[in-house]
Parts: structure tokens; C-alpha cells; sequence
């Protein structure tokens, strides 16, 4: 008679730190099972479905462009039309603010699935962050085609796109999972995040450039770590006479790394609370 082998996990209230990085592993089928899903009900029973991805980006690009462009007057990039400018912002913006506000609520949403079943939290608000780059793709080749409208070519920055990339999935994990934990537990943070986000986006350079900012007040404004994030983009995209401000966009790097590390022992150490409060 064949028998039947189990593998046992014994959950306990101080797992080790190294079979939970092993469990991350171990469980990523669920984390696939996840984002697979995410993804088939983003759209589900929308008027036009997954065109969305690319309305939001593109009128907000033609928006800015003509408050920020037209009425208000700043300056482009040098050699580089404002449209094009904007959109390359928007690209890790758009990423950023879709991951936190989905991820900080993926814990809640699914709130049976934690109580019933062991597994790594970290997926969740993982697998939440990784559909958004569907939407990245899709908005990236929107960006192609702005960019063929105005003859606007690339130089070899754009090959080093993947790494700014990198900071924006980290910057948007680290807030994800602190919002996320402290959802958990404070429910007033379901109310927080869109504020956050509605916010950032007017303090970030998004719809102008961040060289309008005056010199003295450069460093302080990185402070913000979406500016080095979105000024890494334009570096890449828009290439050229374009330039990154280095000071700051090293204290962004540092504060999204601080905000990524805190964020994951914040959840770590609150994790064993989730089944029991949620």
C-alpha cells in the first residue's frame, strides 16, 4: 500500500527567520495563484476592460501638459517636448500609487485567507504590487508611441531603466507592507493612503520638472523618495542633456532602503498578530 507523506510546519510565535524566507520559496505558487488572480478580476465586468490602463496615464499626461505646460509656463526638459516629459514621470508614479493603494488593503481583503491558512503575509501585499506592472508594460508602450509621435528617440540610458525600476517596486513594497500592517490594526489607515497618495502626487515632480525646484531647496525636496525615482526615469527615458541631481538623489536612495528595511521588520514583528485582530 503506498503511503502518504506530509511535511509538517509547525507554526509557532517566534519562527525562524530562515525557514520563513525558505516558506517564501516554498509557497510561490500561491503567490502566482494570487497575482493570476488579481489580475483576471482587475477588469472584471468594466465597460472597456483593460483600455483603463491606458486612459488614466494619458489624459492625466494631457492634463498636466496644459495646466503645468501652457497655463502655468514652466520650462521642459531641454530638447525634449512637454508631453513626453510628463509621461515619463507618470510611468513610475502611476506604478507607485496603484501598489500602495491596492497593497495596503490586500491584507483586509483577504482577511479569511489569513486566519484559515499559514503562509508568508509577505505574498500578499507582494503579489498586489507585481500586477501593477502589468499596467507599468501596458503604459510603457503608450510611452513608445508618444515618443514616435514627437520623433523622439532614446539613448543608451534607457538600458539602465531596470534598475530604476527596481526602486520603484521597492519603494512601493517598503510603504505597501508598513501601511499594510498598521491596517491591520488601525483601520483608520484605509482613509490615510488615498490622501497620501492624492498628496504625493502634487508634491512630487510629476507634472514639471524637478530643476524648477530652487537649488537651495533641492536636497530638502528629495527628502521625498519618488523624486529620485522619477528623476532616475527621466535620466533614462529622456537621455540627453538631462541630468539627475545627485546629493538628492542619493538621500532618496538611502530613505527608500531605510523605508523598504523598516517596513519589513515592522511586519515581520507584527505578522503573528494578523489571524488574531483581523
Amino acid at each position: 500500500m503506498n503511503q502518504l507523506k506530509f511535511r509538517e510546519t509547525i507554526i509557532g510565535p517566534r519562527t525562524i527567520n530562515k525557514q520563513y524566507w525558505k516558506d517564501l520559496w516554498n509557497y510561490r505558487e500561491l503567490f502566482y495563484f494570487l497575482a493570476w488572480r488579481d489580475i483576471k478580476v482587475r477588469y472584471k465586468q468594466t465597460v472597456i476592460g483593460i483600455a483603463w490602463a491606458v486612459i488614466r496615464p494619458f489624459l492625466t499626461m494631457i492634463v498636466f501638459s496644459f495646466i503645468f505646460g501652457n497655463l502655468a509656463g514652466l520650462p521642459s526638459e531641454e530638447g525634449v517636448p512637454y508631453p513626453v516629459m510628463v509621461f515619463a514621470a507618470l510611468l513610475p508614479w502611476h506604478f507607485f500609487a496603484n501598489s500602495l493603494s491596492e497593497s495596503s488593503n490586500s491584507l483586509i481583503g483577504n482577511a479569511n485567507l489569513i486566519s484559515k491558512v499559514y503562509m508568508p503575509r509577505l505574498i500578499l501585499p507582494a503579489s498586489s504590487v507585481v500586477v501593477n506592472l502589468v499596467d507599468f508594460i501596458i503604459s510603457f508602450g503608450i510611452m513608445a508611441i508618444v515618443m514616435a509621435y514627437y520623433r523622439f528617440v532614446p539613448d543608451w540610458k534607457i538600458l539602465v531603466l531596470p534598475l530604476f525600476l527596481l526602486m520603484a517596486f521597492l519603494i512601493a513594497y517598503g510603504f505597501s507592507i508598513w501601511f499594510g500592517a498598521l491596517n491591520v490594526r488601525y483601520r483608520d489607515f484605509r482613509y490615510i493612503v488615498p490622501f497620501i497618495v492624492q498628496f504625493g502626487l502634487y508634491i512630487s515632480p510629476v507634472g514639471f520638472s524637478s530643476s524648477v525646484i530652487p537649488e537651495k531647496w533641492r536636497l530638502l525636496y528629495s527628502i521625498n523618495p519618488m523624486v529620485g525615482v522619477i528623476d532616475g526615469f527621466r535620466w533614462a527615458i529622456l537621455g540627453g542633456d538631462v541630468s539627475i541631481y545627485w546629493p538628492g538623489f542619493v538621500v532618496s536612495v538611502v530613505l527608500l532602503l531605510v523605508v523598504f528595511i523598516t517596513g519589513l521588520l515592522y511586519f515581520r514583528r507584527t505578522e503573528k498578530t494578523f489571524a488574531d485582530v483581523i
